[in-house]
């Protein structure tokens, strides 16, 4: 893309790839992002008969506003109205992305999938004191950490201002930057006392997480929140944005705040609690890992099968959808979203 080399584009299907999806026959094509790509595979399932289904991944309108393309917002909408329209099964990875939708007129076979985590690597044993002592951290430091692609719509604006009030705190603590992106520069400067790791990816990201003792994420323009997820995984209580996505996997007060989105004296009065109050962040450690167990893999697996069955075995009375759209902040692999 141009000016963001970090993002890649395919405008199309090639030749090679049309002929090996002839060759494979596919019963059903699972499109992730309705861009040029996403298009052409739903063309393509349409003109051979095979049911299309696509997956919500990435709240495009939420972008648009840090882009300055707002005004083209009702056309998005038009667009995504038509091409998951267009689609048999639509997965959606959080209830309140679900509403989102359904303000929107995209109503009809809307399909509850959560993302999931591995519980095993993200796990609260990756902390180390080693680690932090490499970074110049001290074993009785509160370690804030942010893990993210560094672009302005992560709330880098948010994550800059908490860490500037922060300095006032009496009480020991370190910013962790973890993430790499084009507003790492700036960021650096208007944070020089933050540590930035660049982007770790594998058993070092886990040690990042588990190294943390709060974490921080202002972003409101998740569709579920991959890296509050692991951070919650590896036992760290996290300070969200009460927004899409975050505000279905974070329990305010239970496994950590949610704070008003963009206000950014609530997410100081929040990240500063957690600083001051280990006994508190102790708590909350242990049940935001009990939480996260609830999306193993496993589990989010089965039932992305189990829907796929339901287009490729329709006879199979047990595969029938039932139930209602799981309420807010509710367990995260409850009922089906009604189509």
């Amino acid at each position: 893309m141009p000016g963001r080399s970090e993002y890649r584009i395919a405008f199309w299907l090639t030749r090679r790839a049309r002929r090996e999806l002839d060759a494979f026959k596919p019963t059903i094509i699972h499109i992730a992002t309705p861009d040029f790509l996403g298009l052409a595979g739903l063309l393509y399932a349409r003109a051979h008969g095979i049911d299309a289904v696509s997956s919500y991944h990435t709240h495009f309108s939420s972008y648009l506003k840090y882009y300055r393309l707002g005004f083209a917002d009702g056309w998005l909408w038009k667009y995504l109205k038509w091409f998951y329209g267009a689609c048999r099964h639509v997965y959606v990875p959080s209830p309140s992305i679900v509403e989102v939708l359904r303000s929107h007129g995209i109503n009809d076979g809307l399909l509850y999938w959560p993302r999931g985590v591995d519980t095993e690597r993200f796990h609260p044993r990756g902390r180390s004191l080693e680690w932090r002592q490499q970074l110049g951290i001290r074993d009785d430091d509160v370690v804030v950490g942010f893990v993210s692609r560094l672009v302005a719509e992560k709330g880098l604006d948010v994550v800059e201002e908490v860490g500037r009030r922060l300095r006032s705190c009496a009480c020991g603590h370190r910013i962790l930057i973890v993430g790499e992106g084009p507003a790492r520069a700036e960021l650096e400067q208007k944070l020089p006392e933050a540590i930035f790791t660049g982007h770790l990816g594998g058993s070092e990201l886990a040690t990042a997480y588990a190294s943390s003792d709060v974490f921080l994420f202002p972003s409101e323009t998740e569709t579920f929140g991959n890296v509050t997820l692991e951070a919650m995984a590896s036992g760290v209580p996290a300070v969200c944005a009460d927004a899409t996505g975050s505000n279905a996997l974070v329990e305010h007060g239970e496994t950590g705040y949610l704070a008003r989105p963009n206000d950014v004296a609530d997410f100081e009065a929040h990240v500063r609690r957690l600083i001051e109050d280990a006994g508190l962040r102790g708590r909350m450690s242990f049940a935001s890992r009990e939480r996260a167990k609830d999306y193993a893999w496993d589990s989010v697996l089965e039932r992305i099968y189990r829907y796929y069955r339901m287009l490729s075995a329709p006879e199979d009375k047990s595969l029938v959808v039932t139930g209602t759209v799981p309420p807010l902040r509710s367990r995260p692999l409850g009922p089906d979203v009604a189509s």
